[in-house]
């Protein structure tokens, strides 16, 4: 008996690995080699690729596709219907493309109907604002939002917005506007506010 849980309409492909207390719902399909952590949610109508590799404590809402070539660290959200790509020059009779990698890093979260061209990595705790089209790589704790997507400030591991509180060198000393805690930047990073 697996220590995970998997609905009856779900399709699981023999090789593929599923951590302990993770659940697959309705319609979903996750093909062979791929990895899932533990603890993970896997939404309805959600498609893992072959090979994909999945943190632990990750959820991932309704209709979700992550590619070959896509990376997802553990704490991760992927909102309902956000996408990855995983070919830059996409054409349906180019027989020899190339996959190009993405990564999304712990404690990141993508919002809703998101698009993520591949190629880039998404930093930790960065959030990615609901219908973003995201074409650059975006810092640790970075939130971005728009087409294409801007550095638009920072957040806090609770997801609430930061404030520069103090700078060094190469270092920006932040503080969420709400939980209170303090947390550092590059400051490489909080110069890209700029941009």
């Amino acid at each position: 008996m697996p220590e995970y849980f998997v609905h009856e309409t779900a399709e699981i492909s023999k090789g593929a690995k599923i951590g302990k207390n993770t659940k697959i719902w309705h319609q979903s399909q996750v093909r062979e080699e791929a990895e899932i952590g533990e603890n993970c949610i896997i939404s309805k109508c959600v498609y893992i690729d072959f090979g994909v590799k999945i943190g632990n404590n990750v959820k991932i809402q309704n209709g979700v596709s992550v590619y070959h070539g896509v990376i997802i660290e553990d704490e991760v959200f992927l909102g309902p219907h956000m996408t990855f790509t995983n070919d830059l020059y996409p054409r349906a009779f180019n027989s020899n493309w190339k996959c190009v990698n993405t990564l999304v890093k712990r404690g990141a979260s993508i919002g809703a109907n998101a698009t993520i061209i591949c190629g880039i990595i998404i930093g930790e705790y960065a959030m990615v604002g609901s219908g973003a089209v995201v074409t650059k790589n975006v810092p640790a704790y970075g939130l971005v939002f728009g087409n294409p997507a801007k550095l638009k400030g920072f957040v806090c591991k609770c997801g609430q917005k930061a404030k520069k509180i103090n700078e060094e060198a190469n270092e920006v000393f932040m503080e969420c506007t709400v939980c209170k805690t303090k947390f550092y930047i590059n400051k490489e990073d909080y110069l890209l506010l700029g941009e």
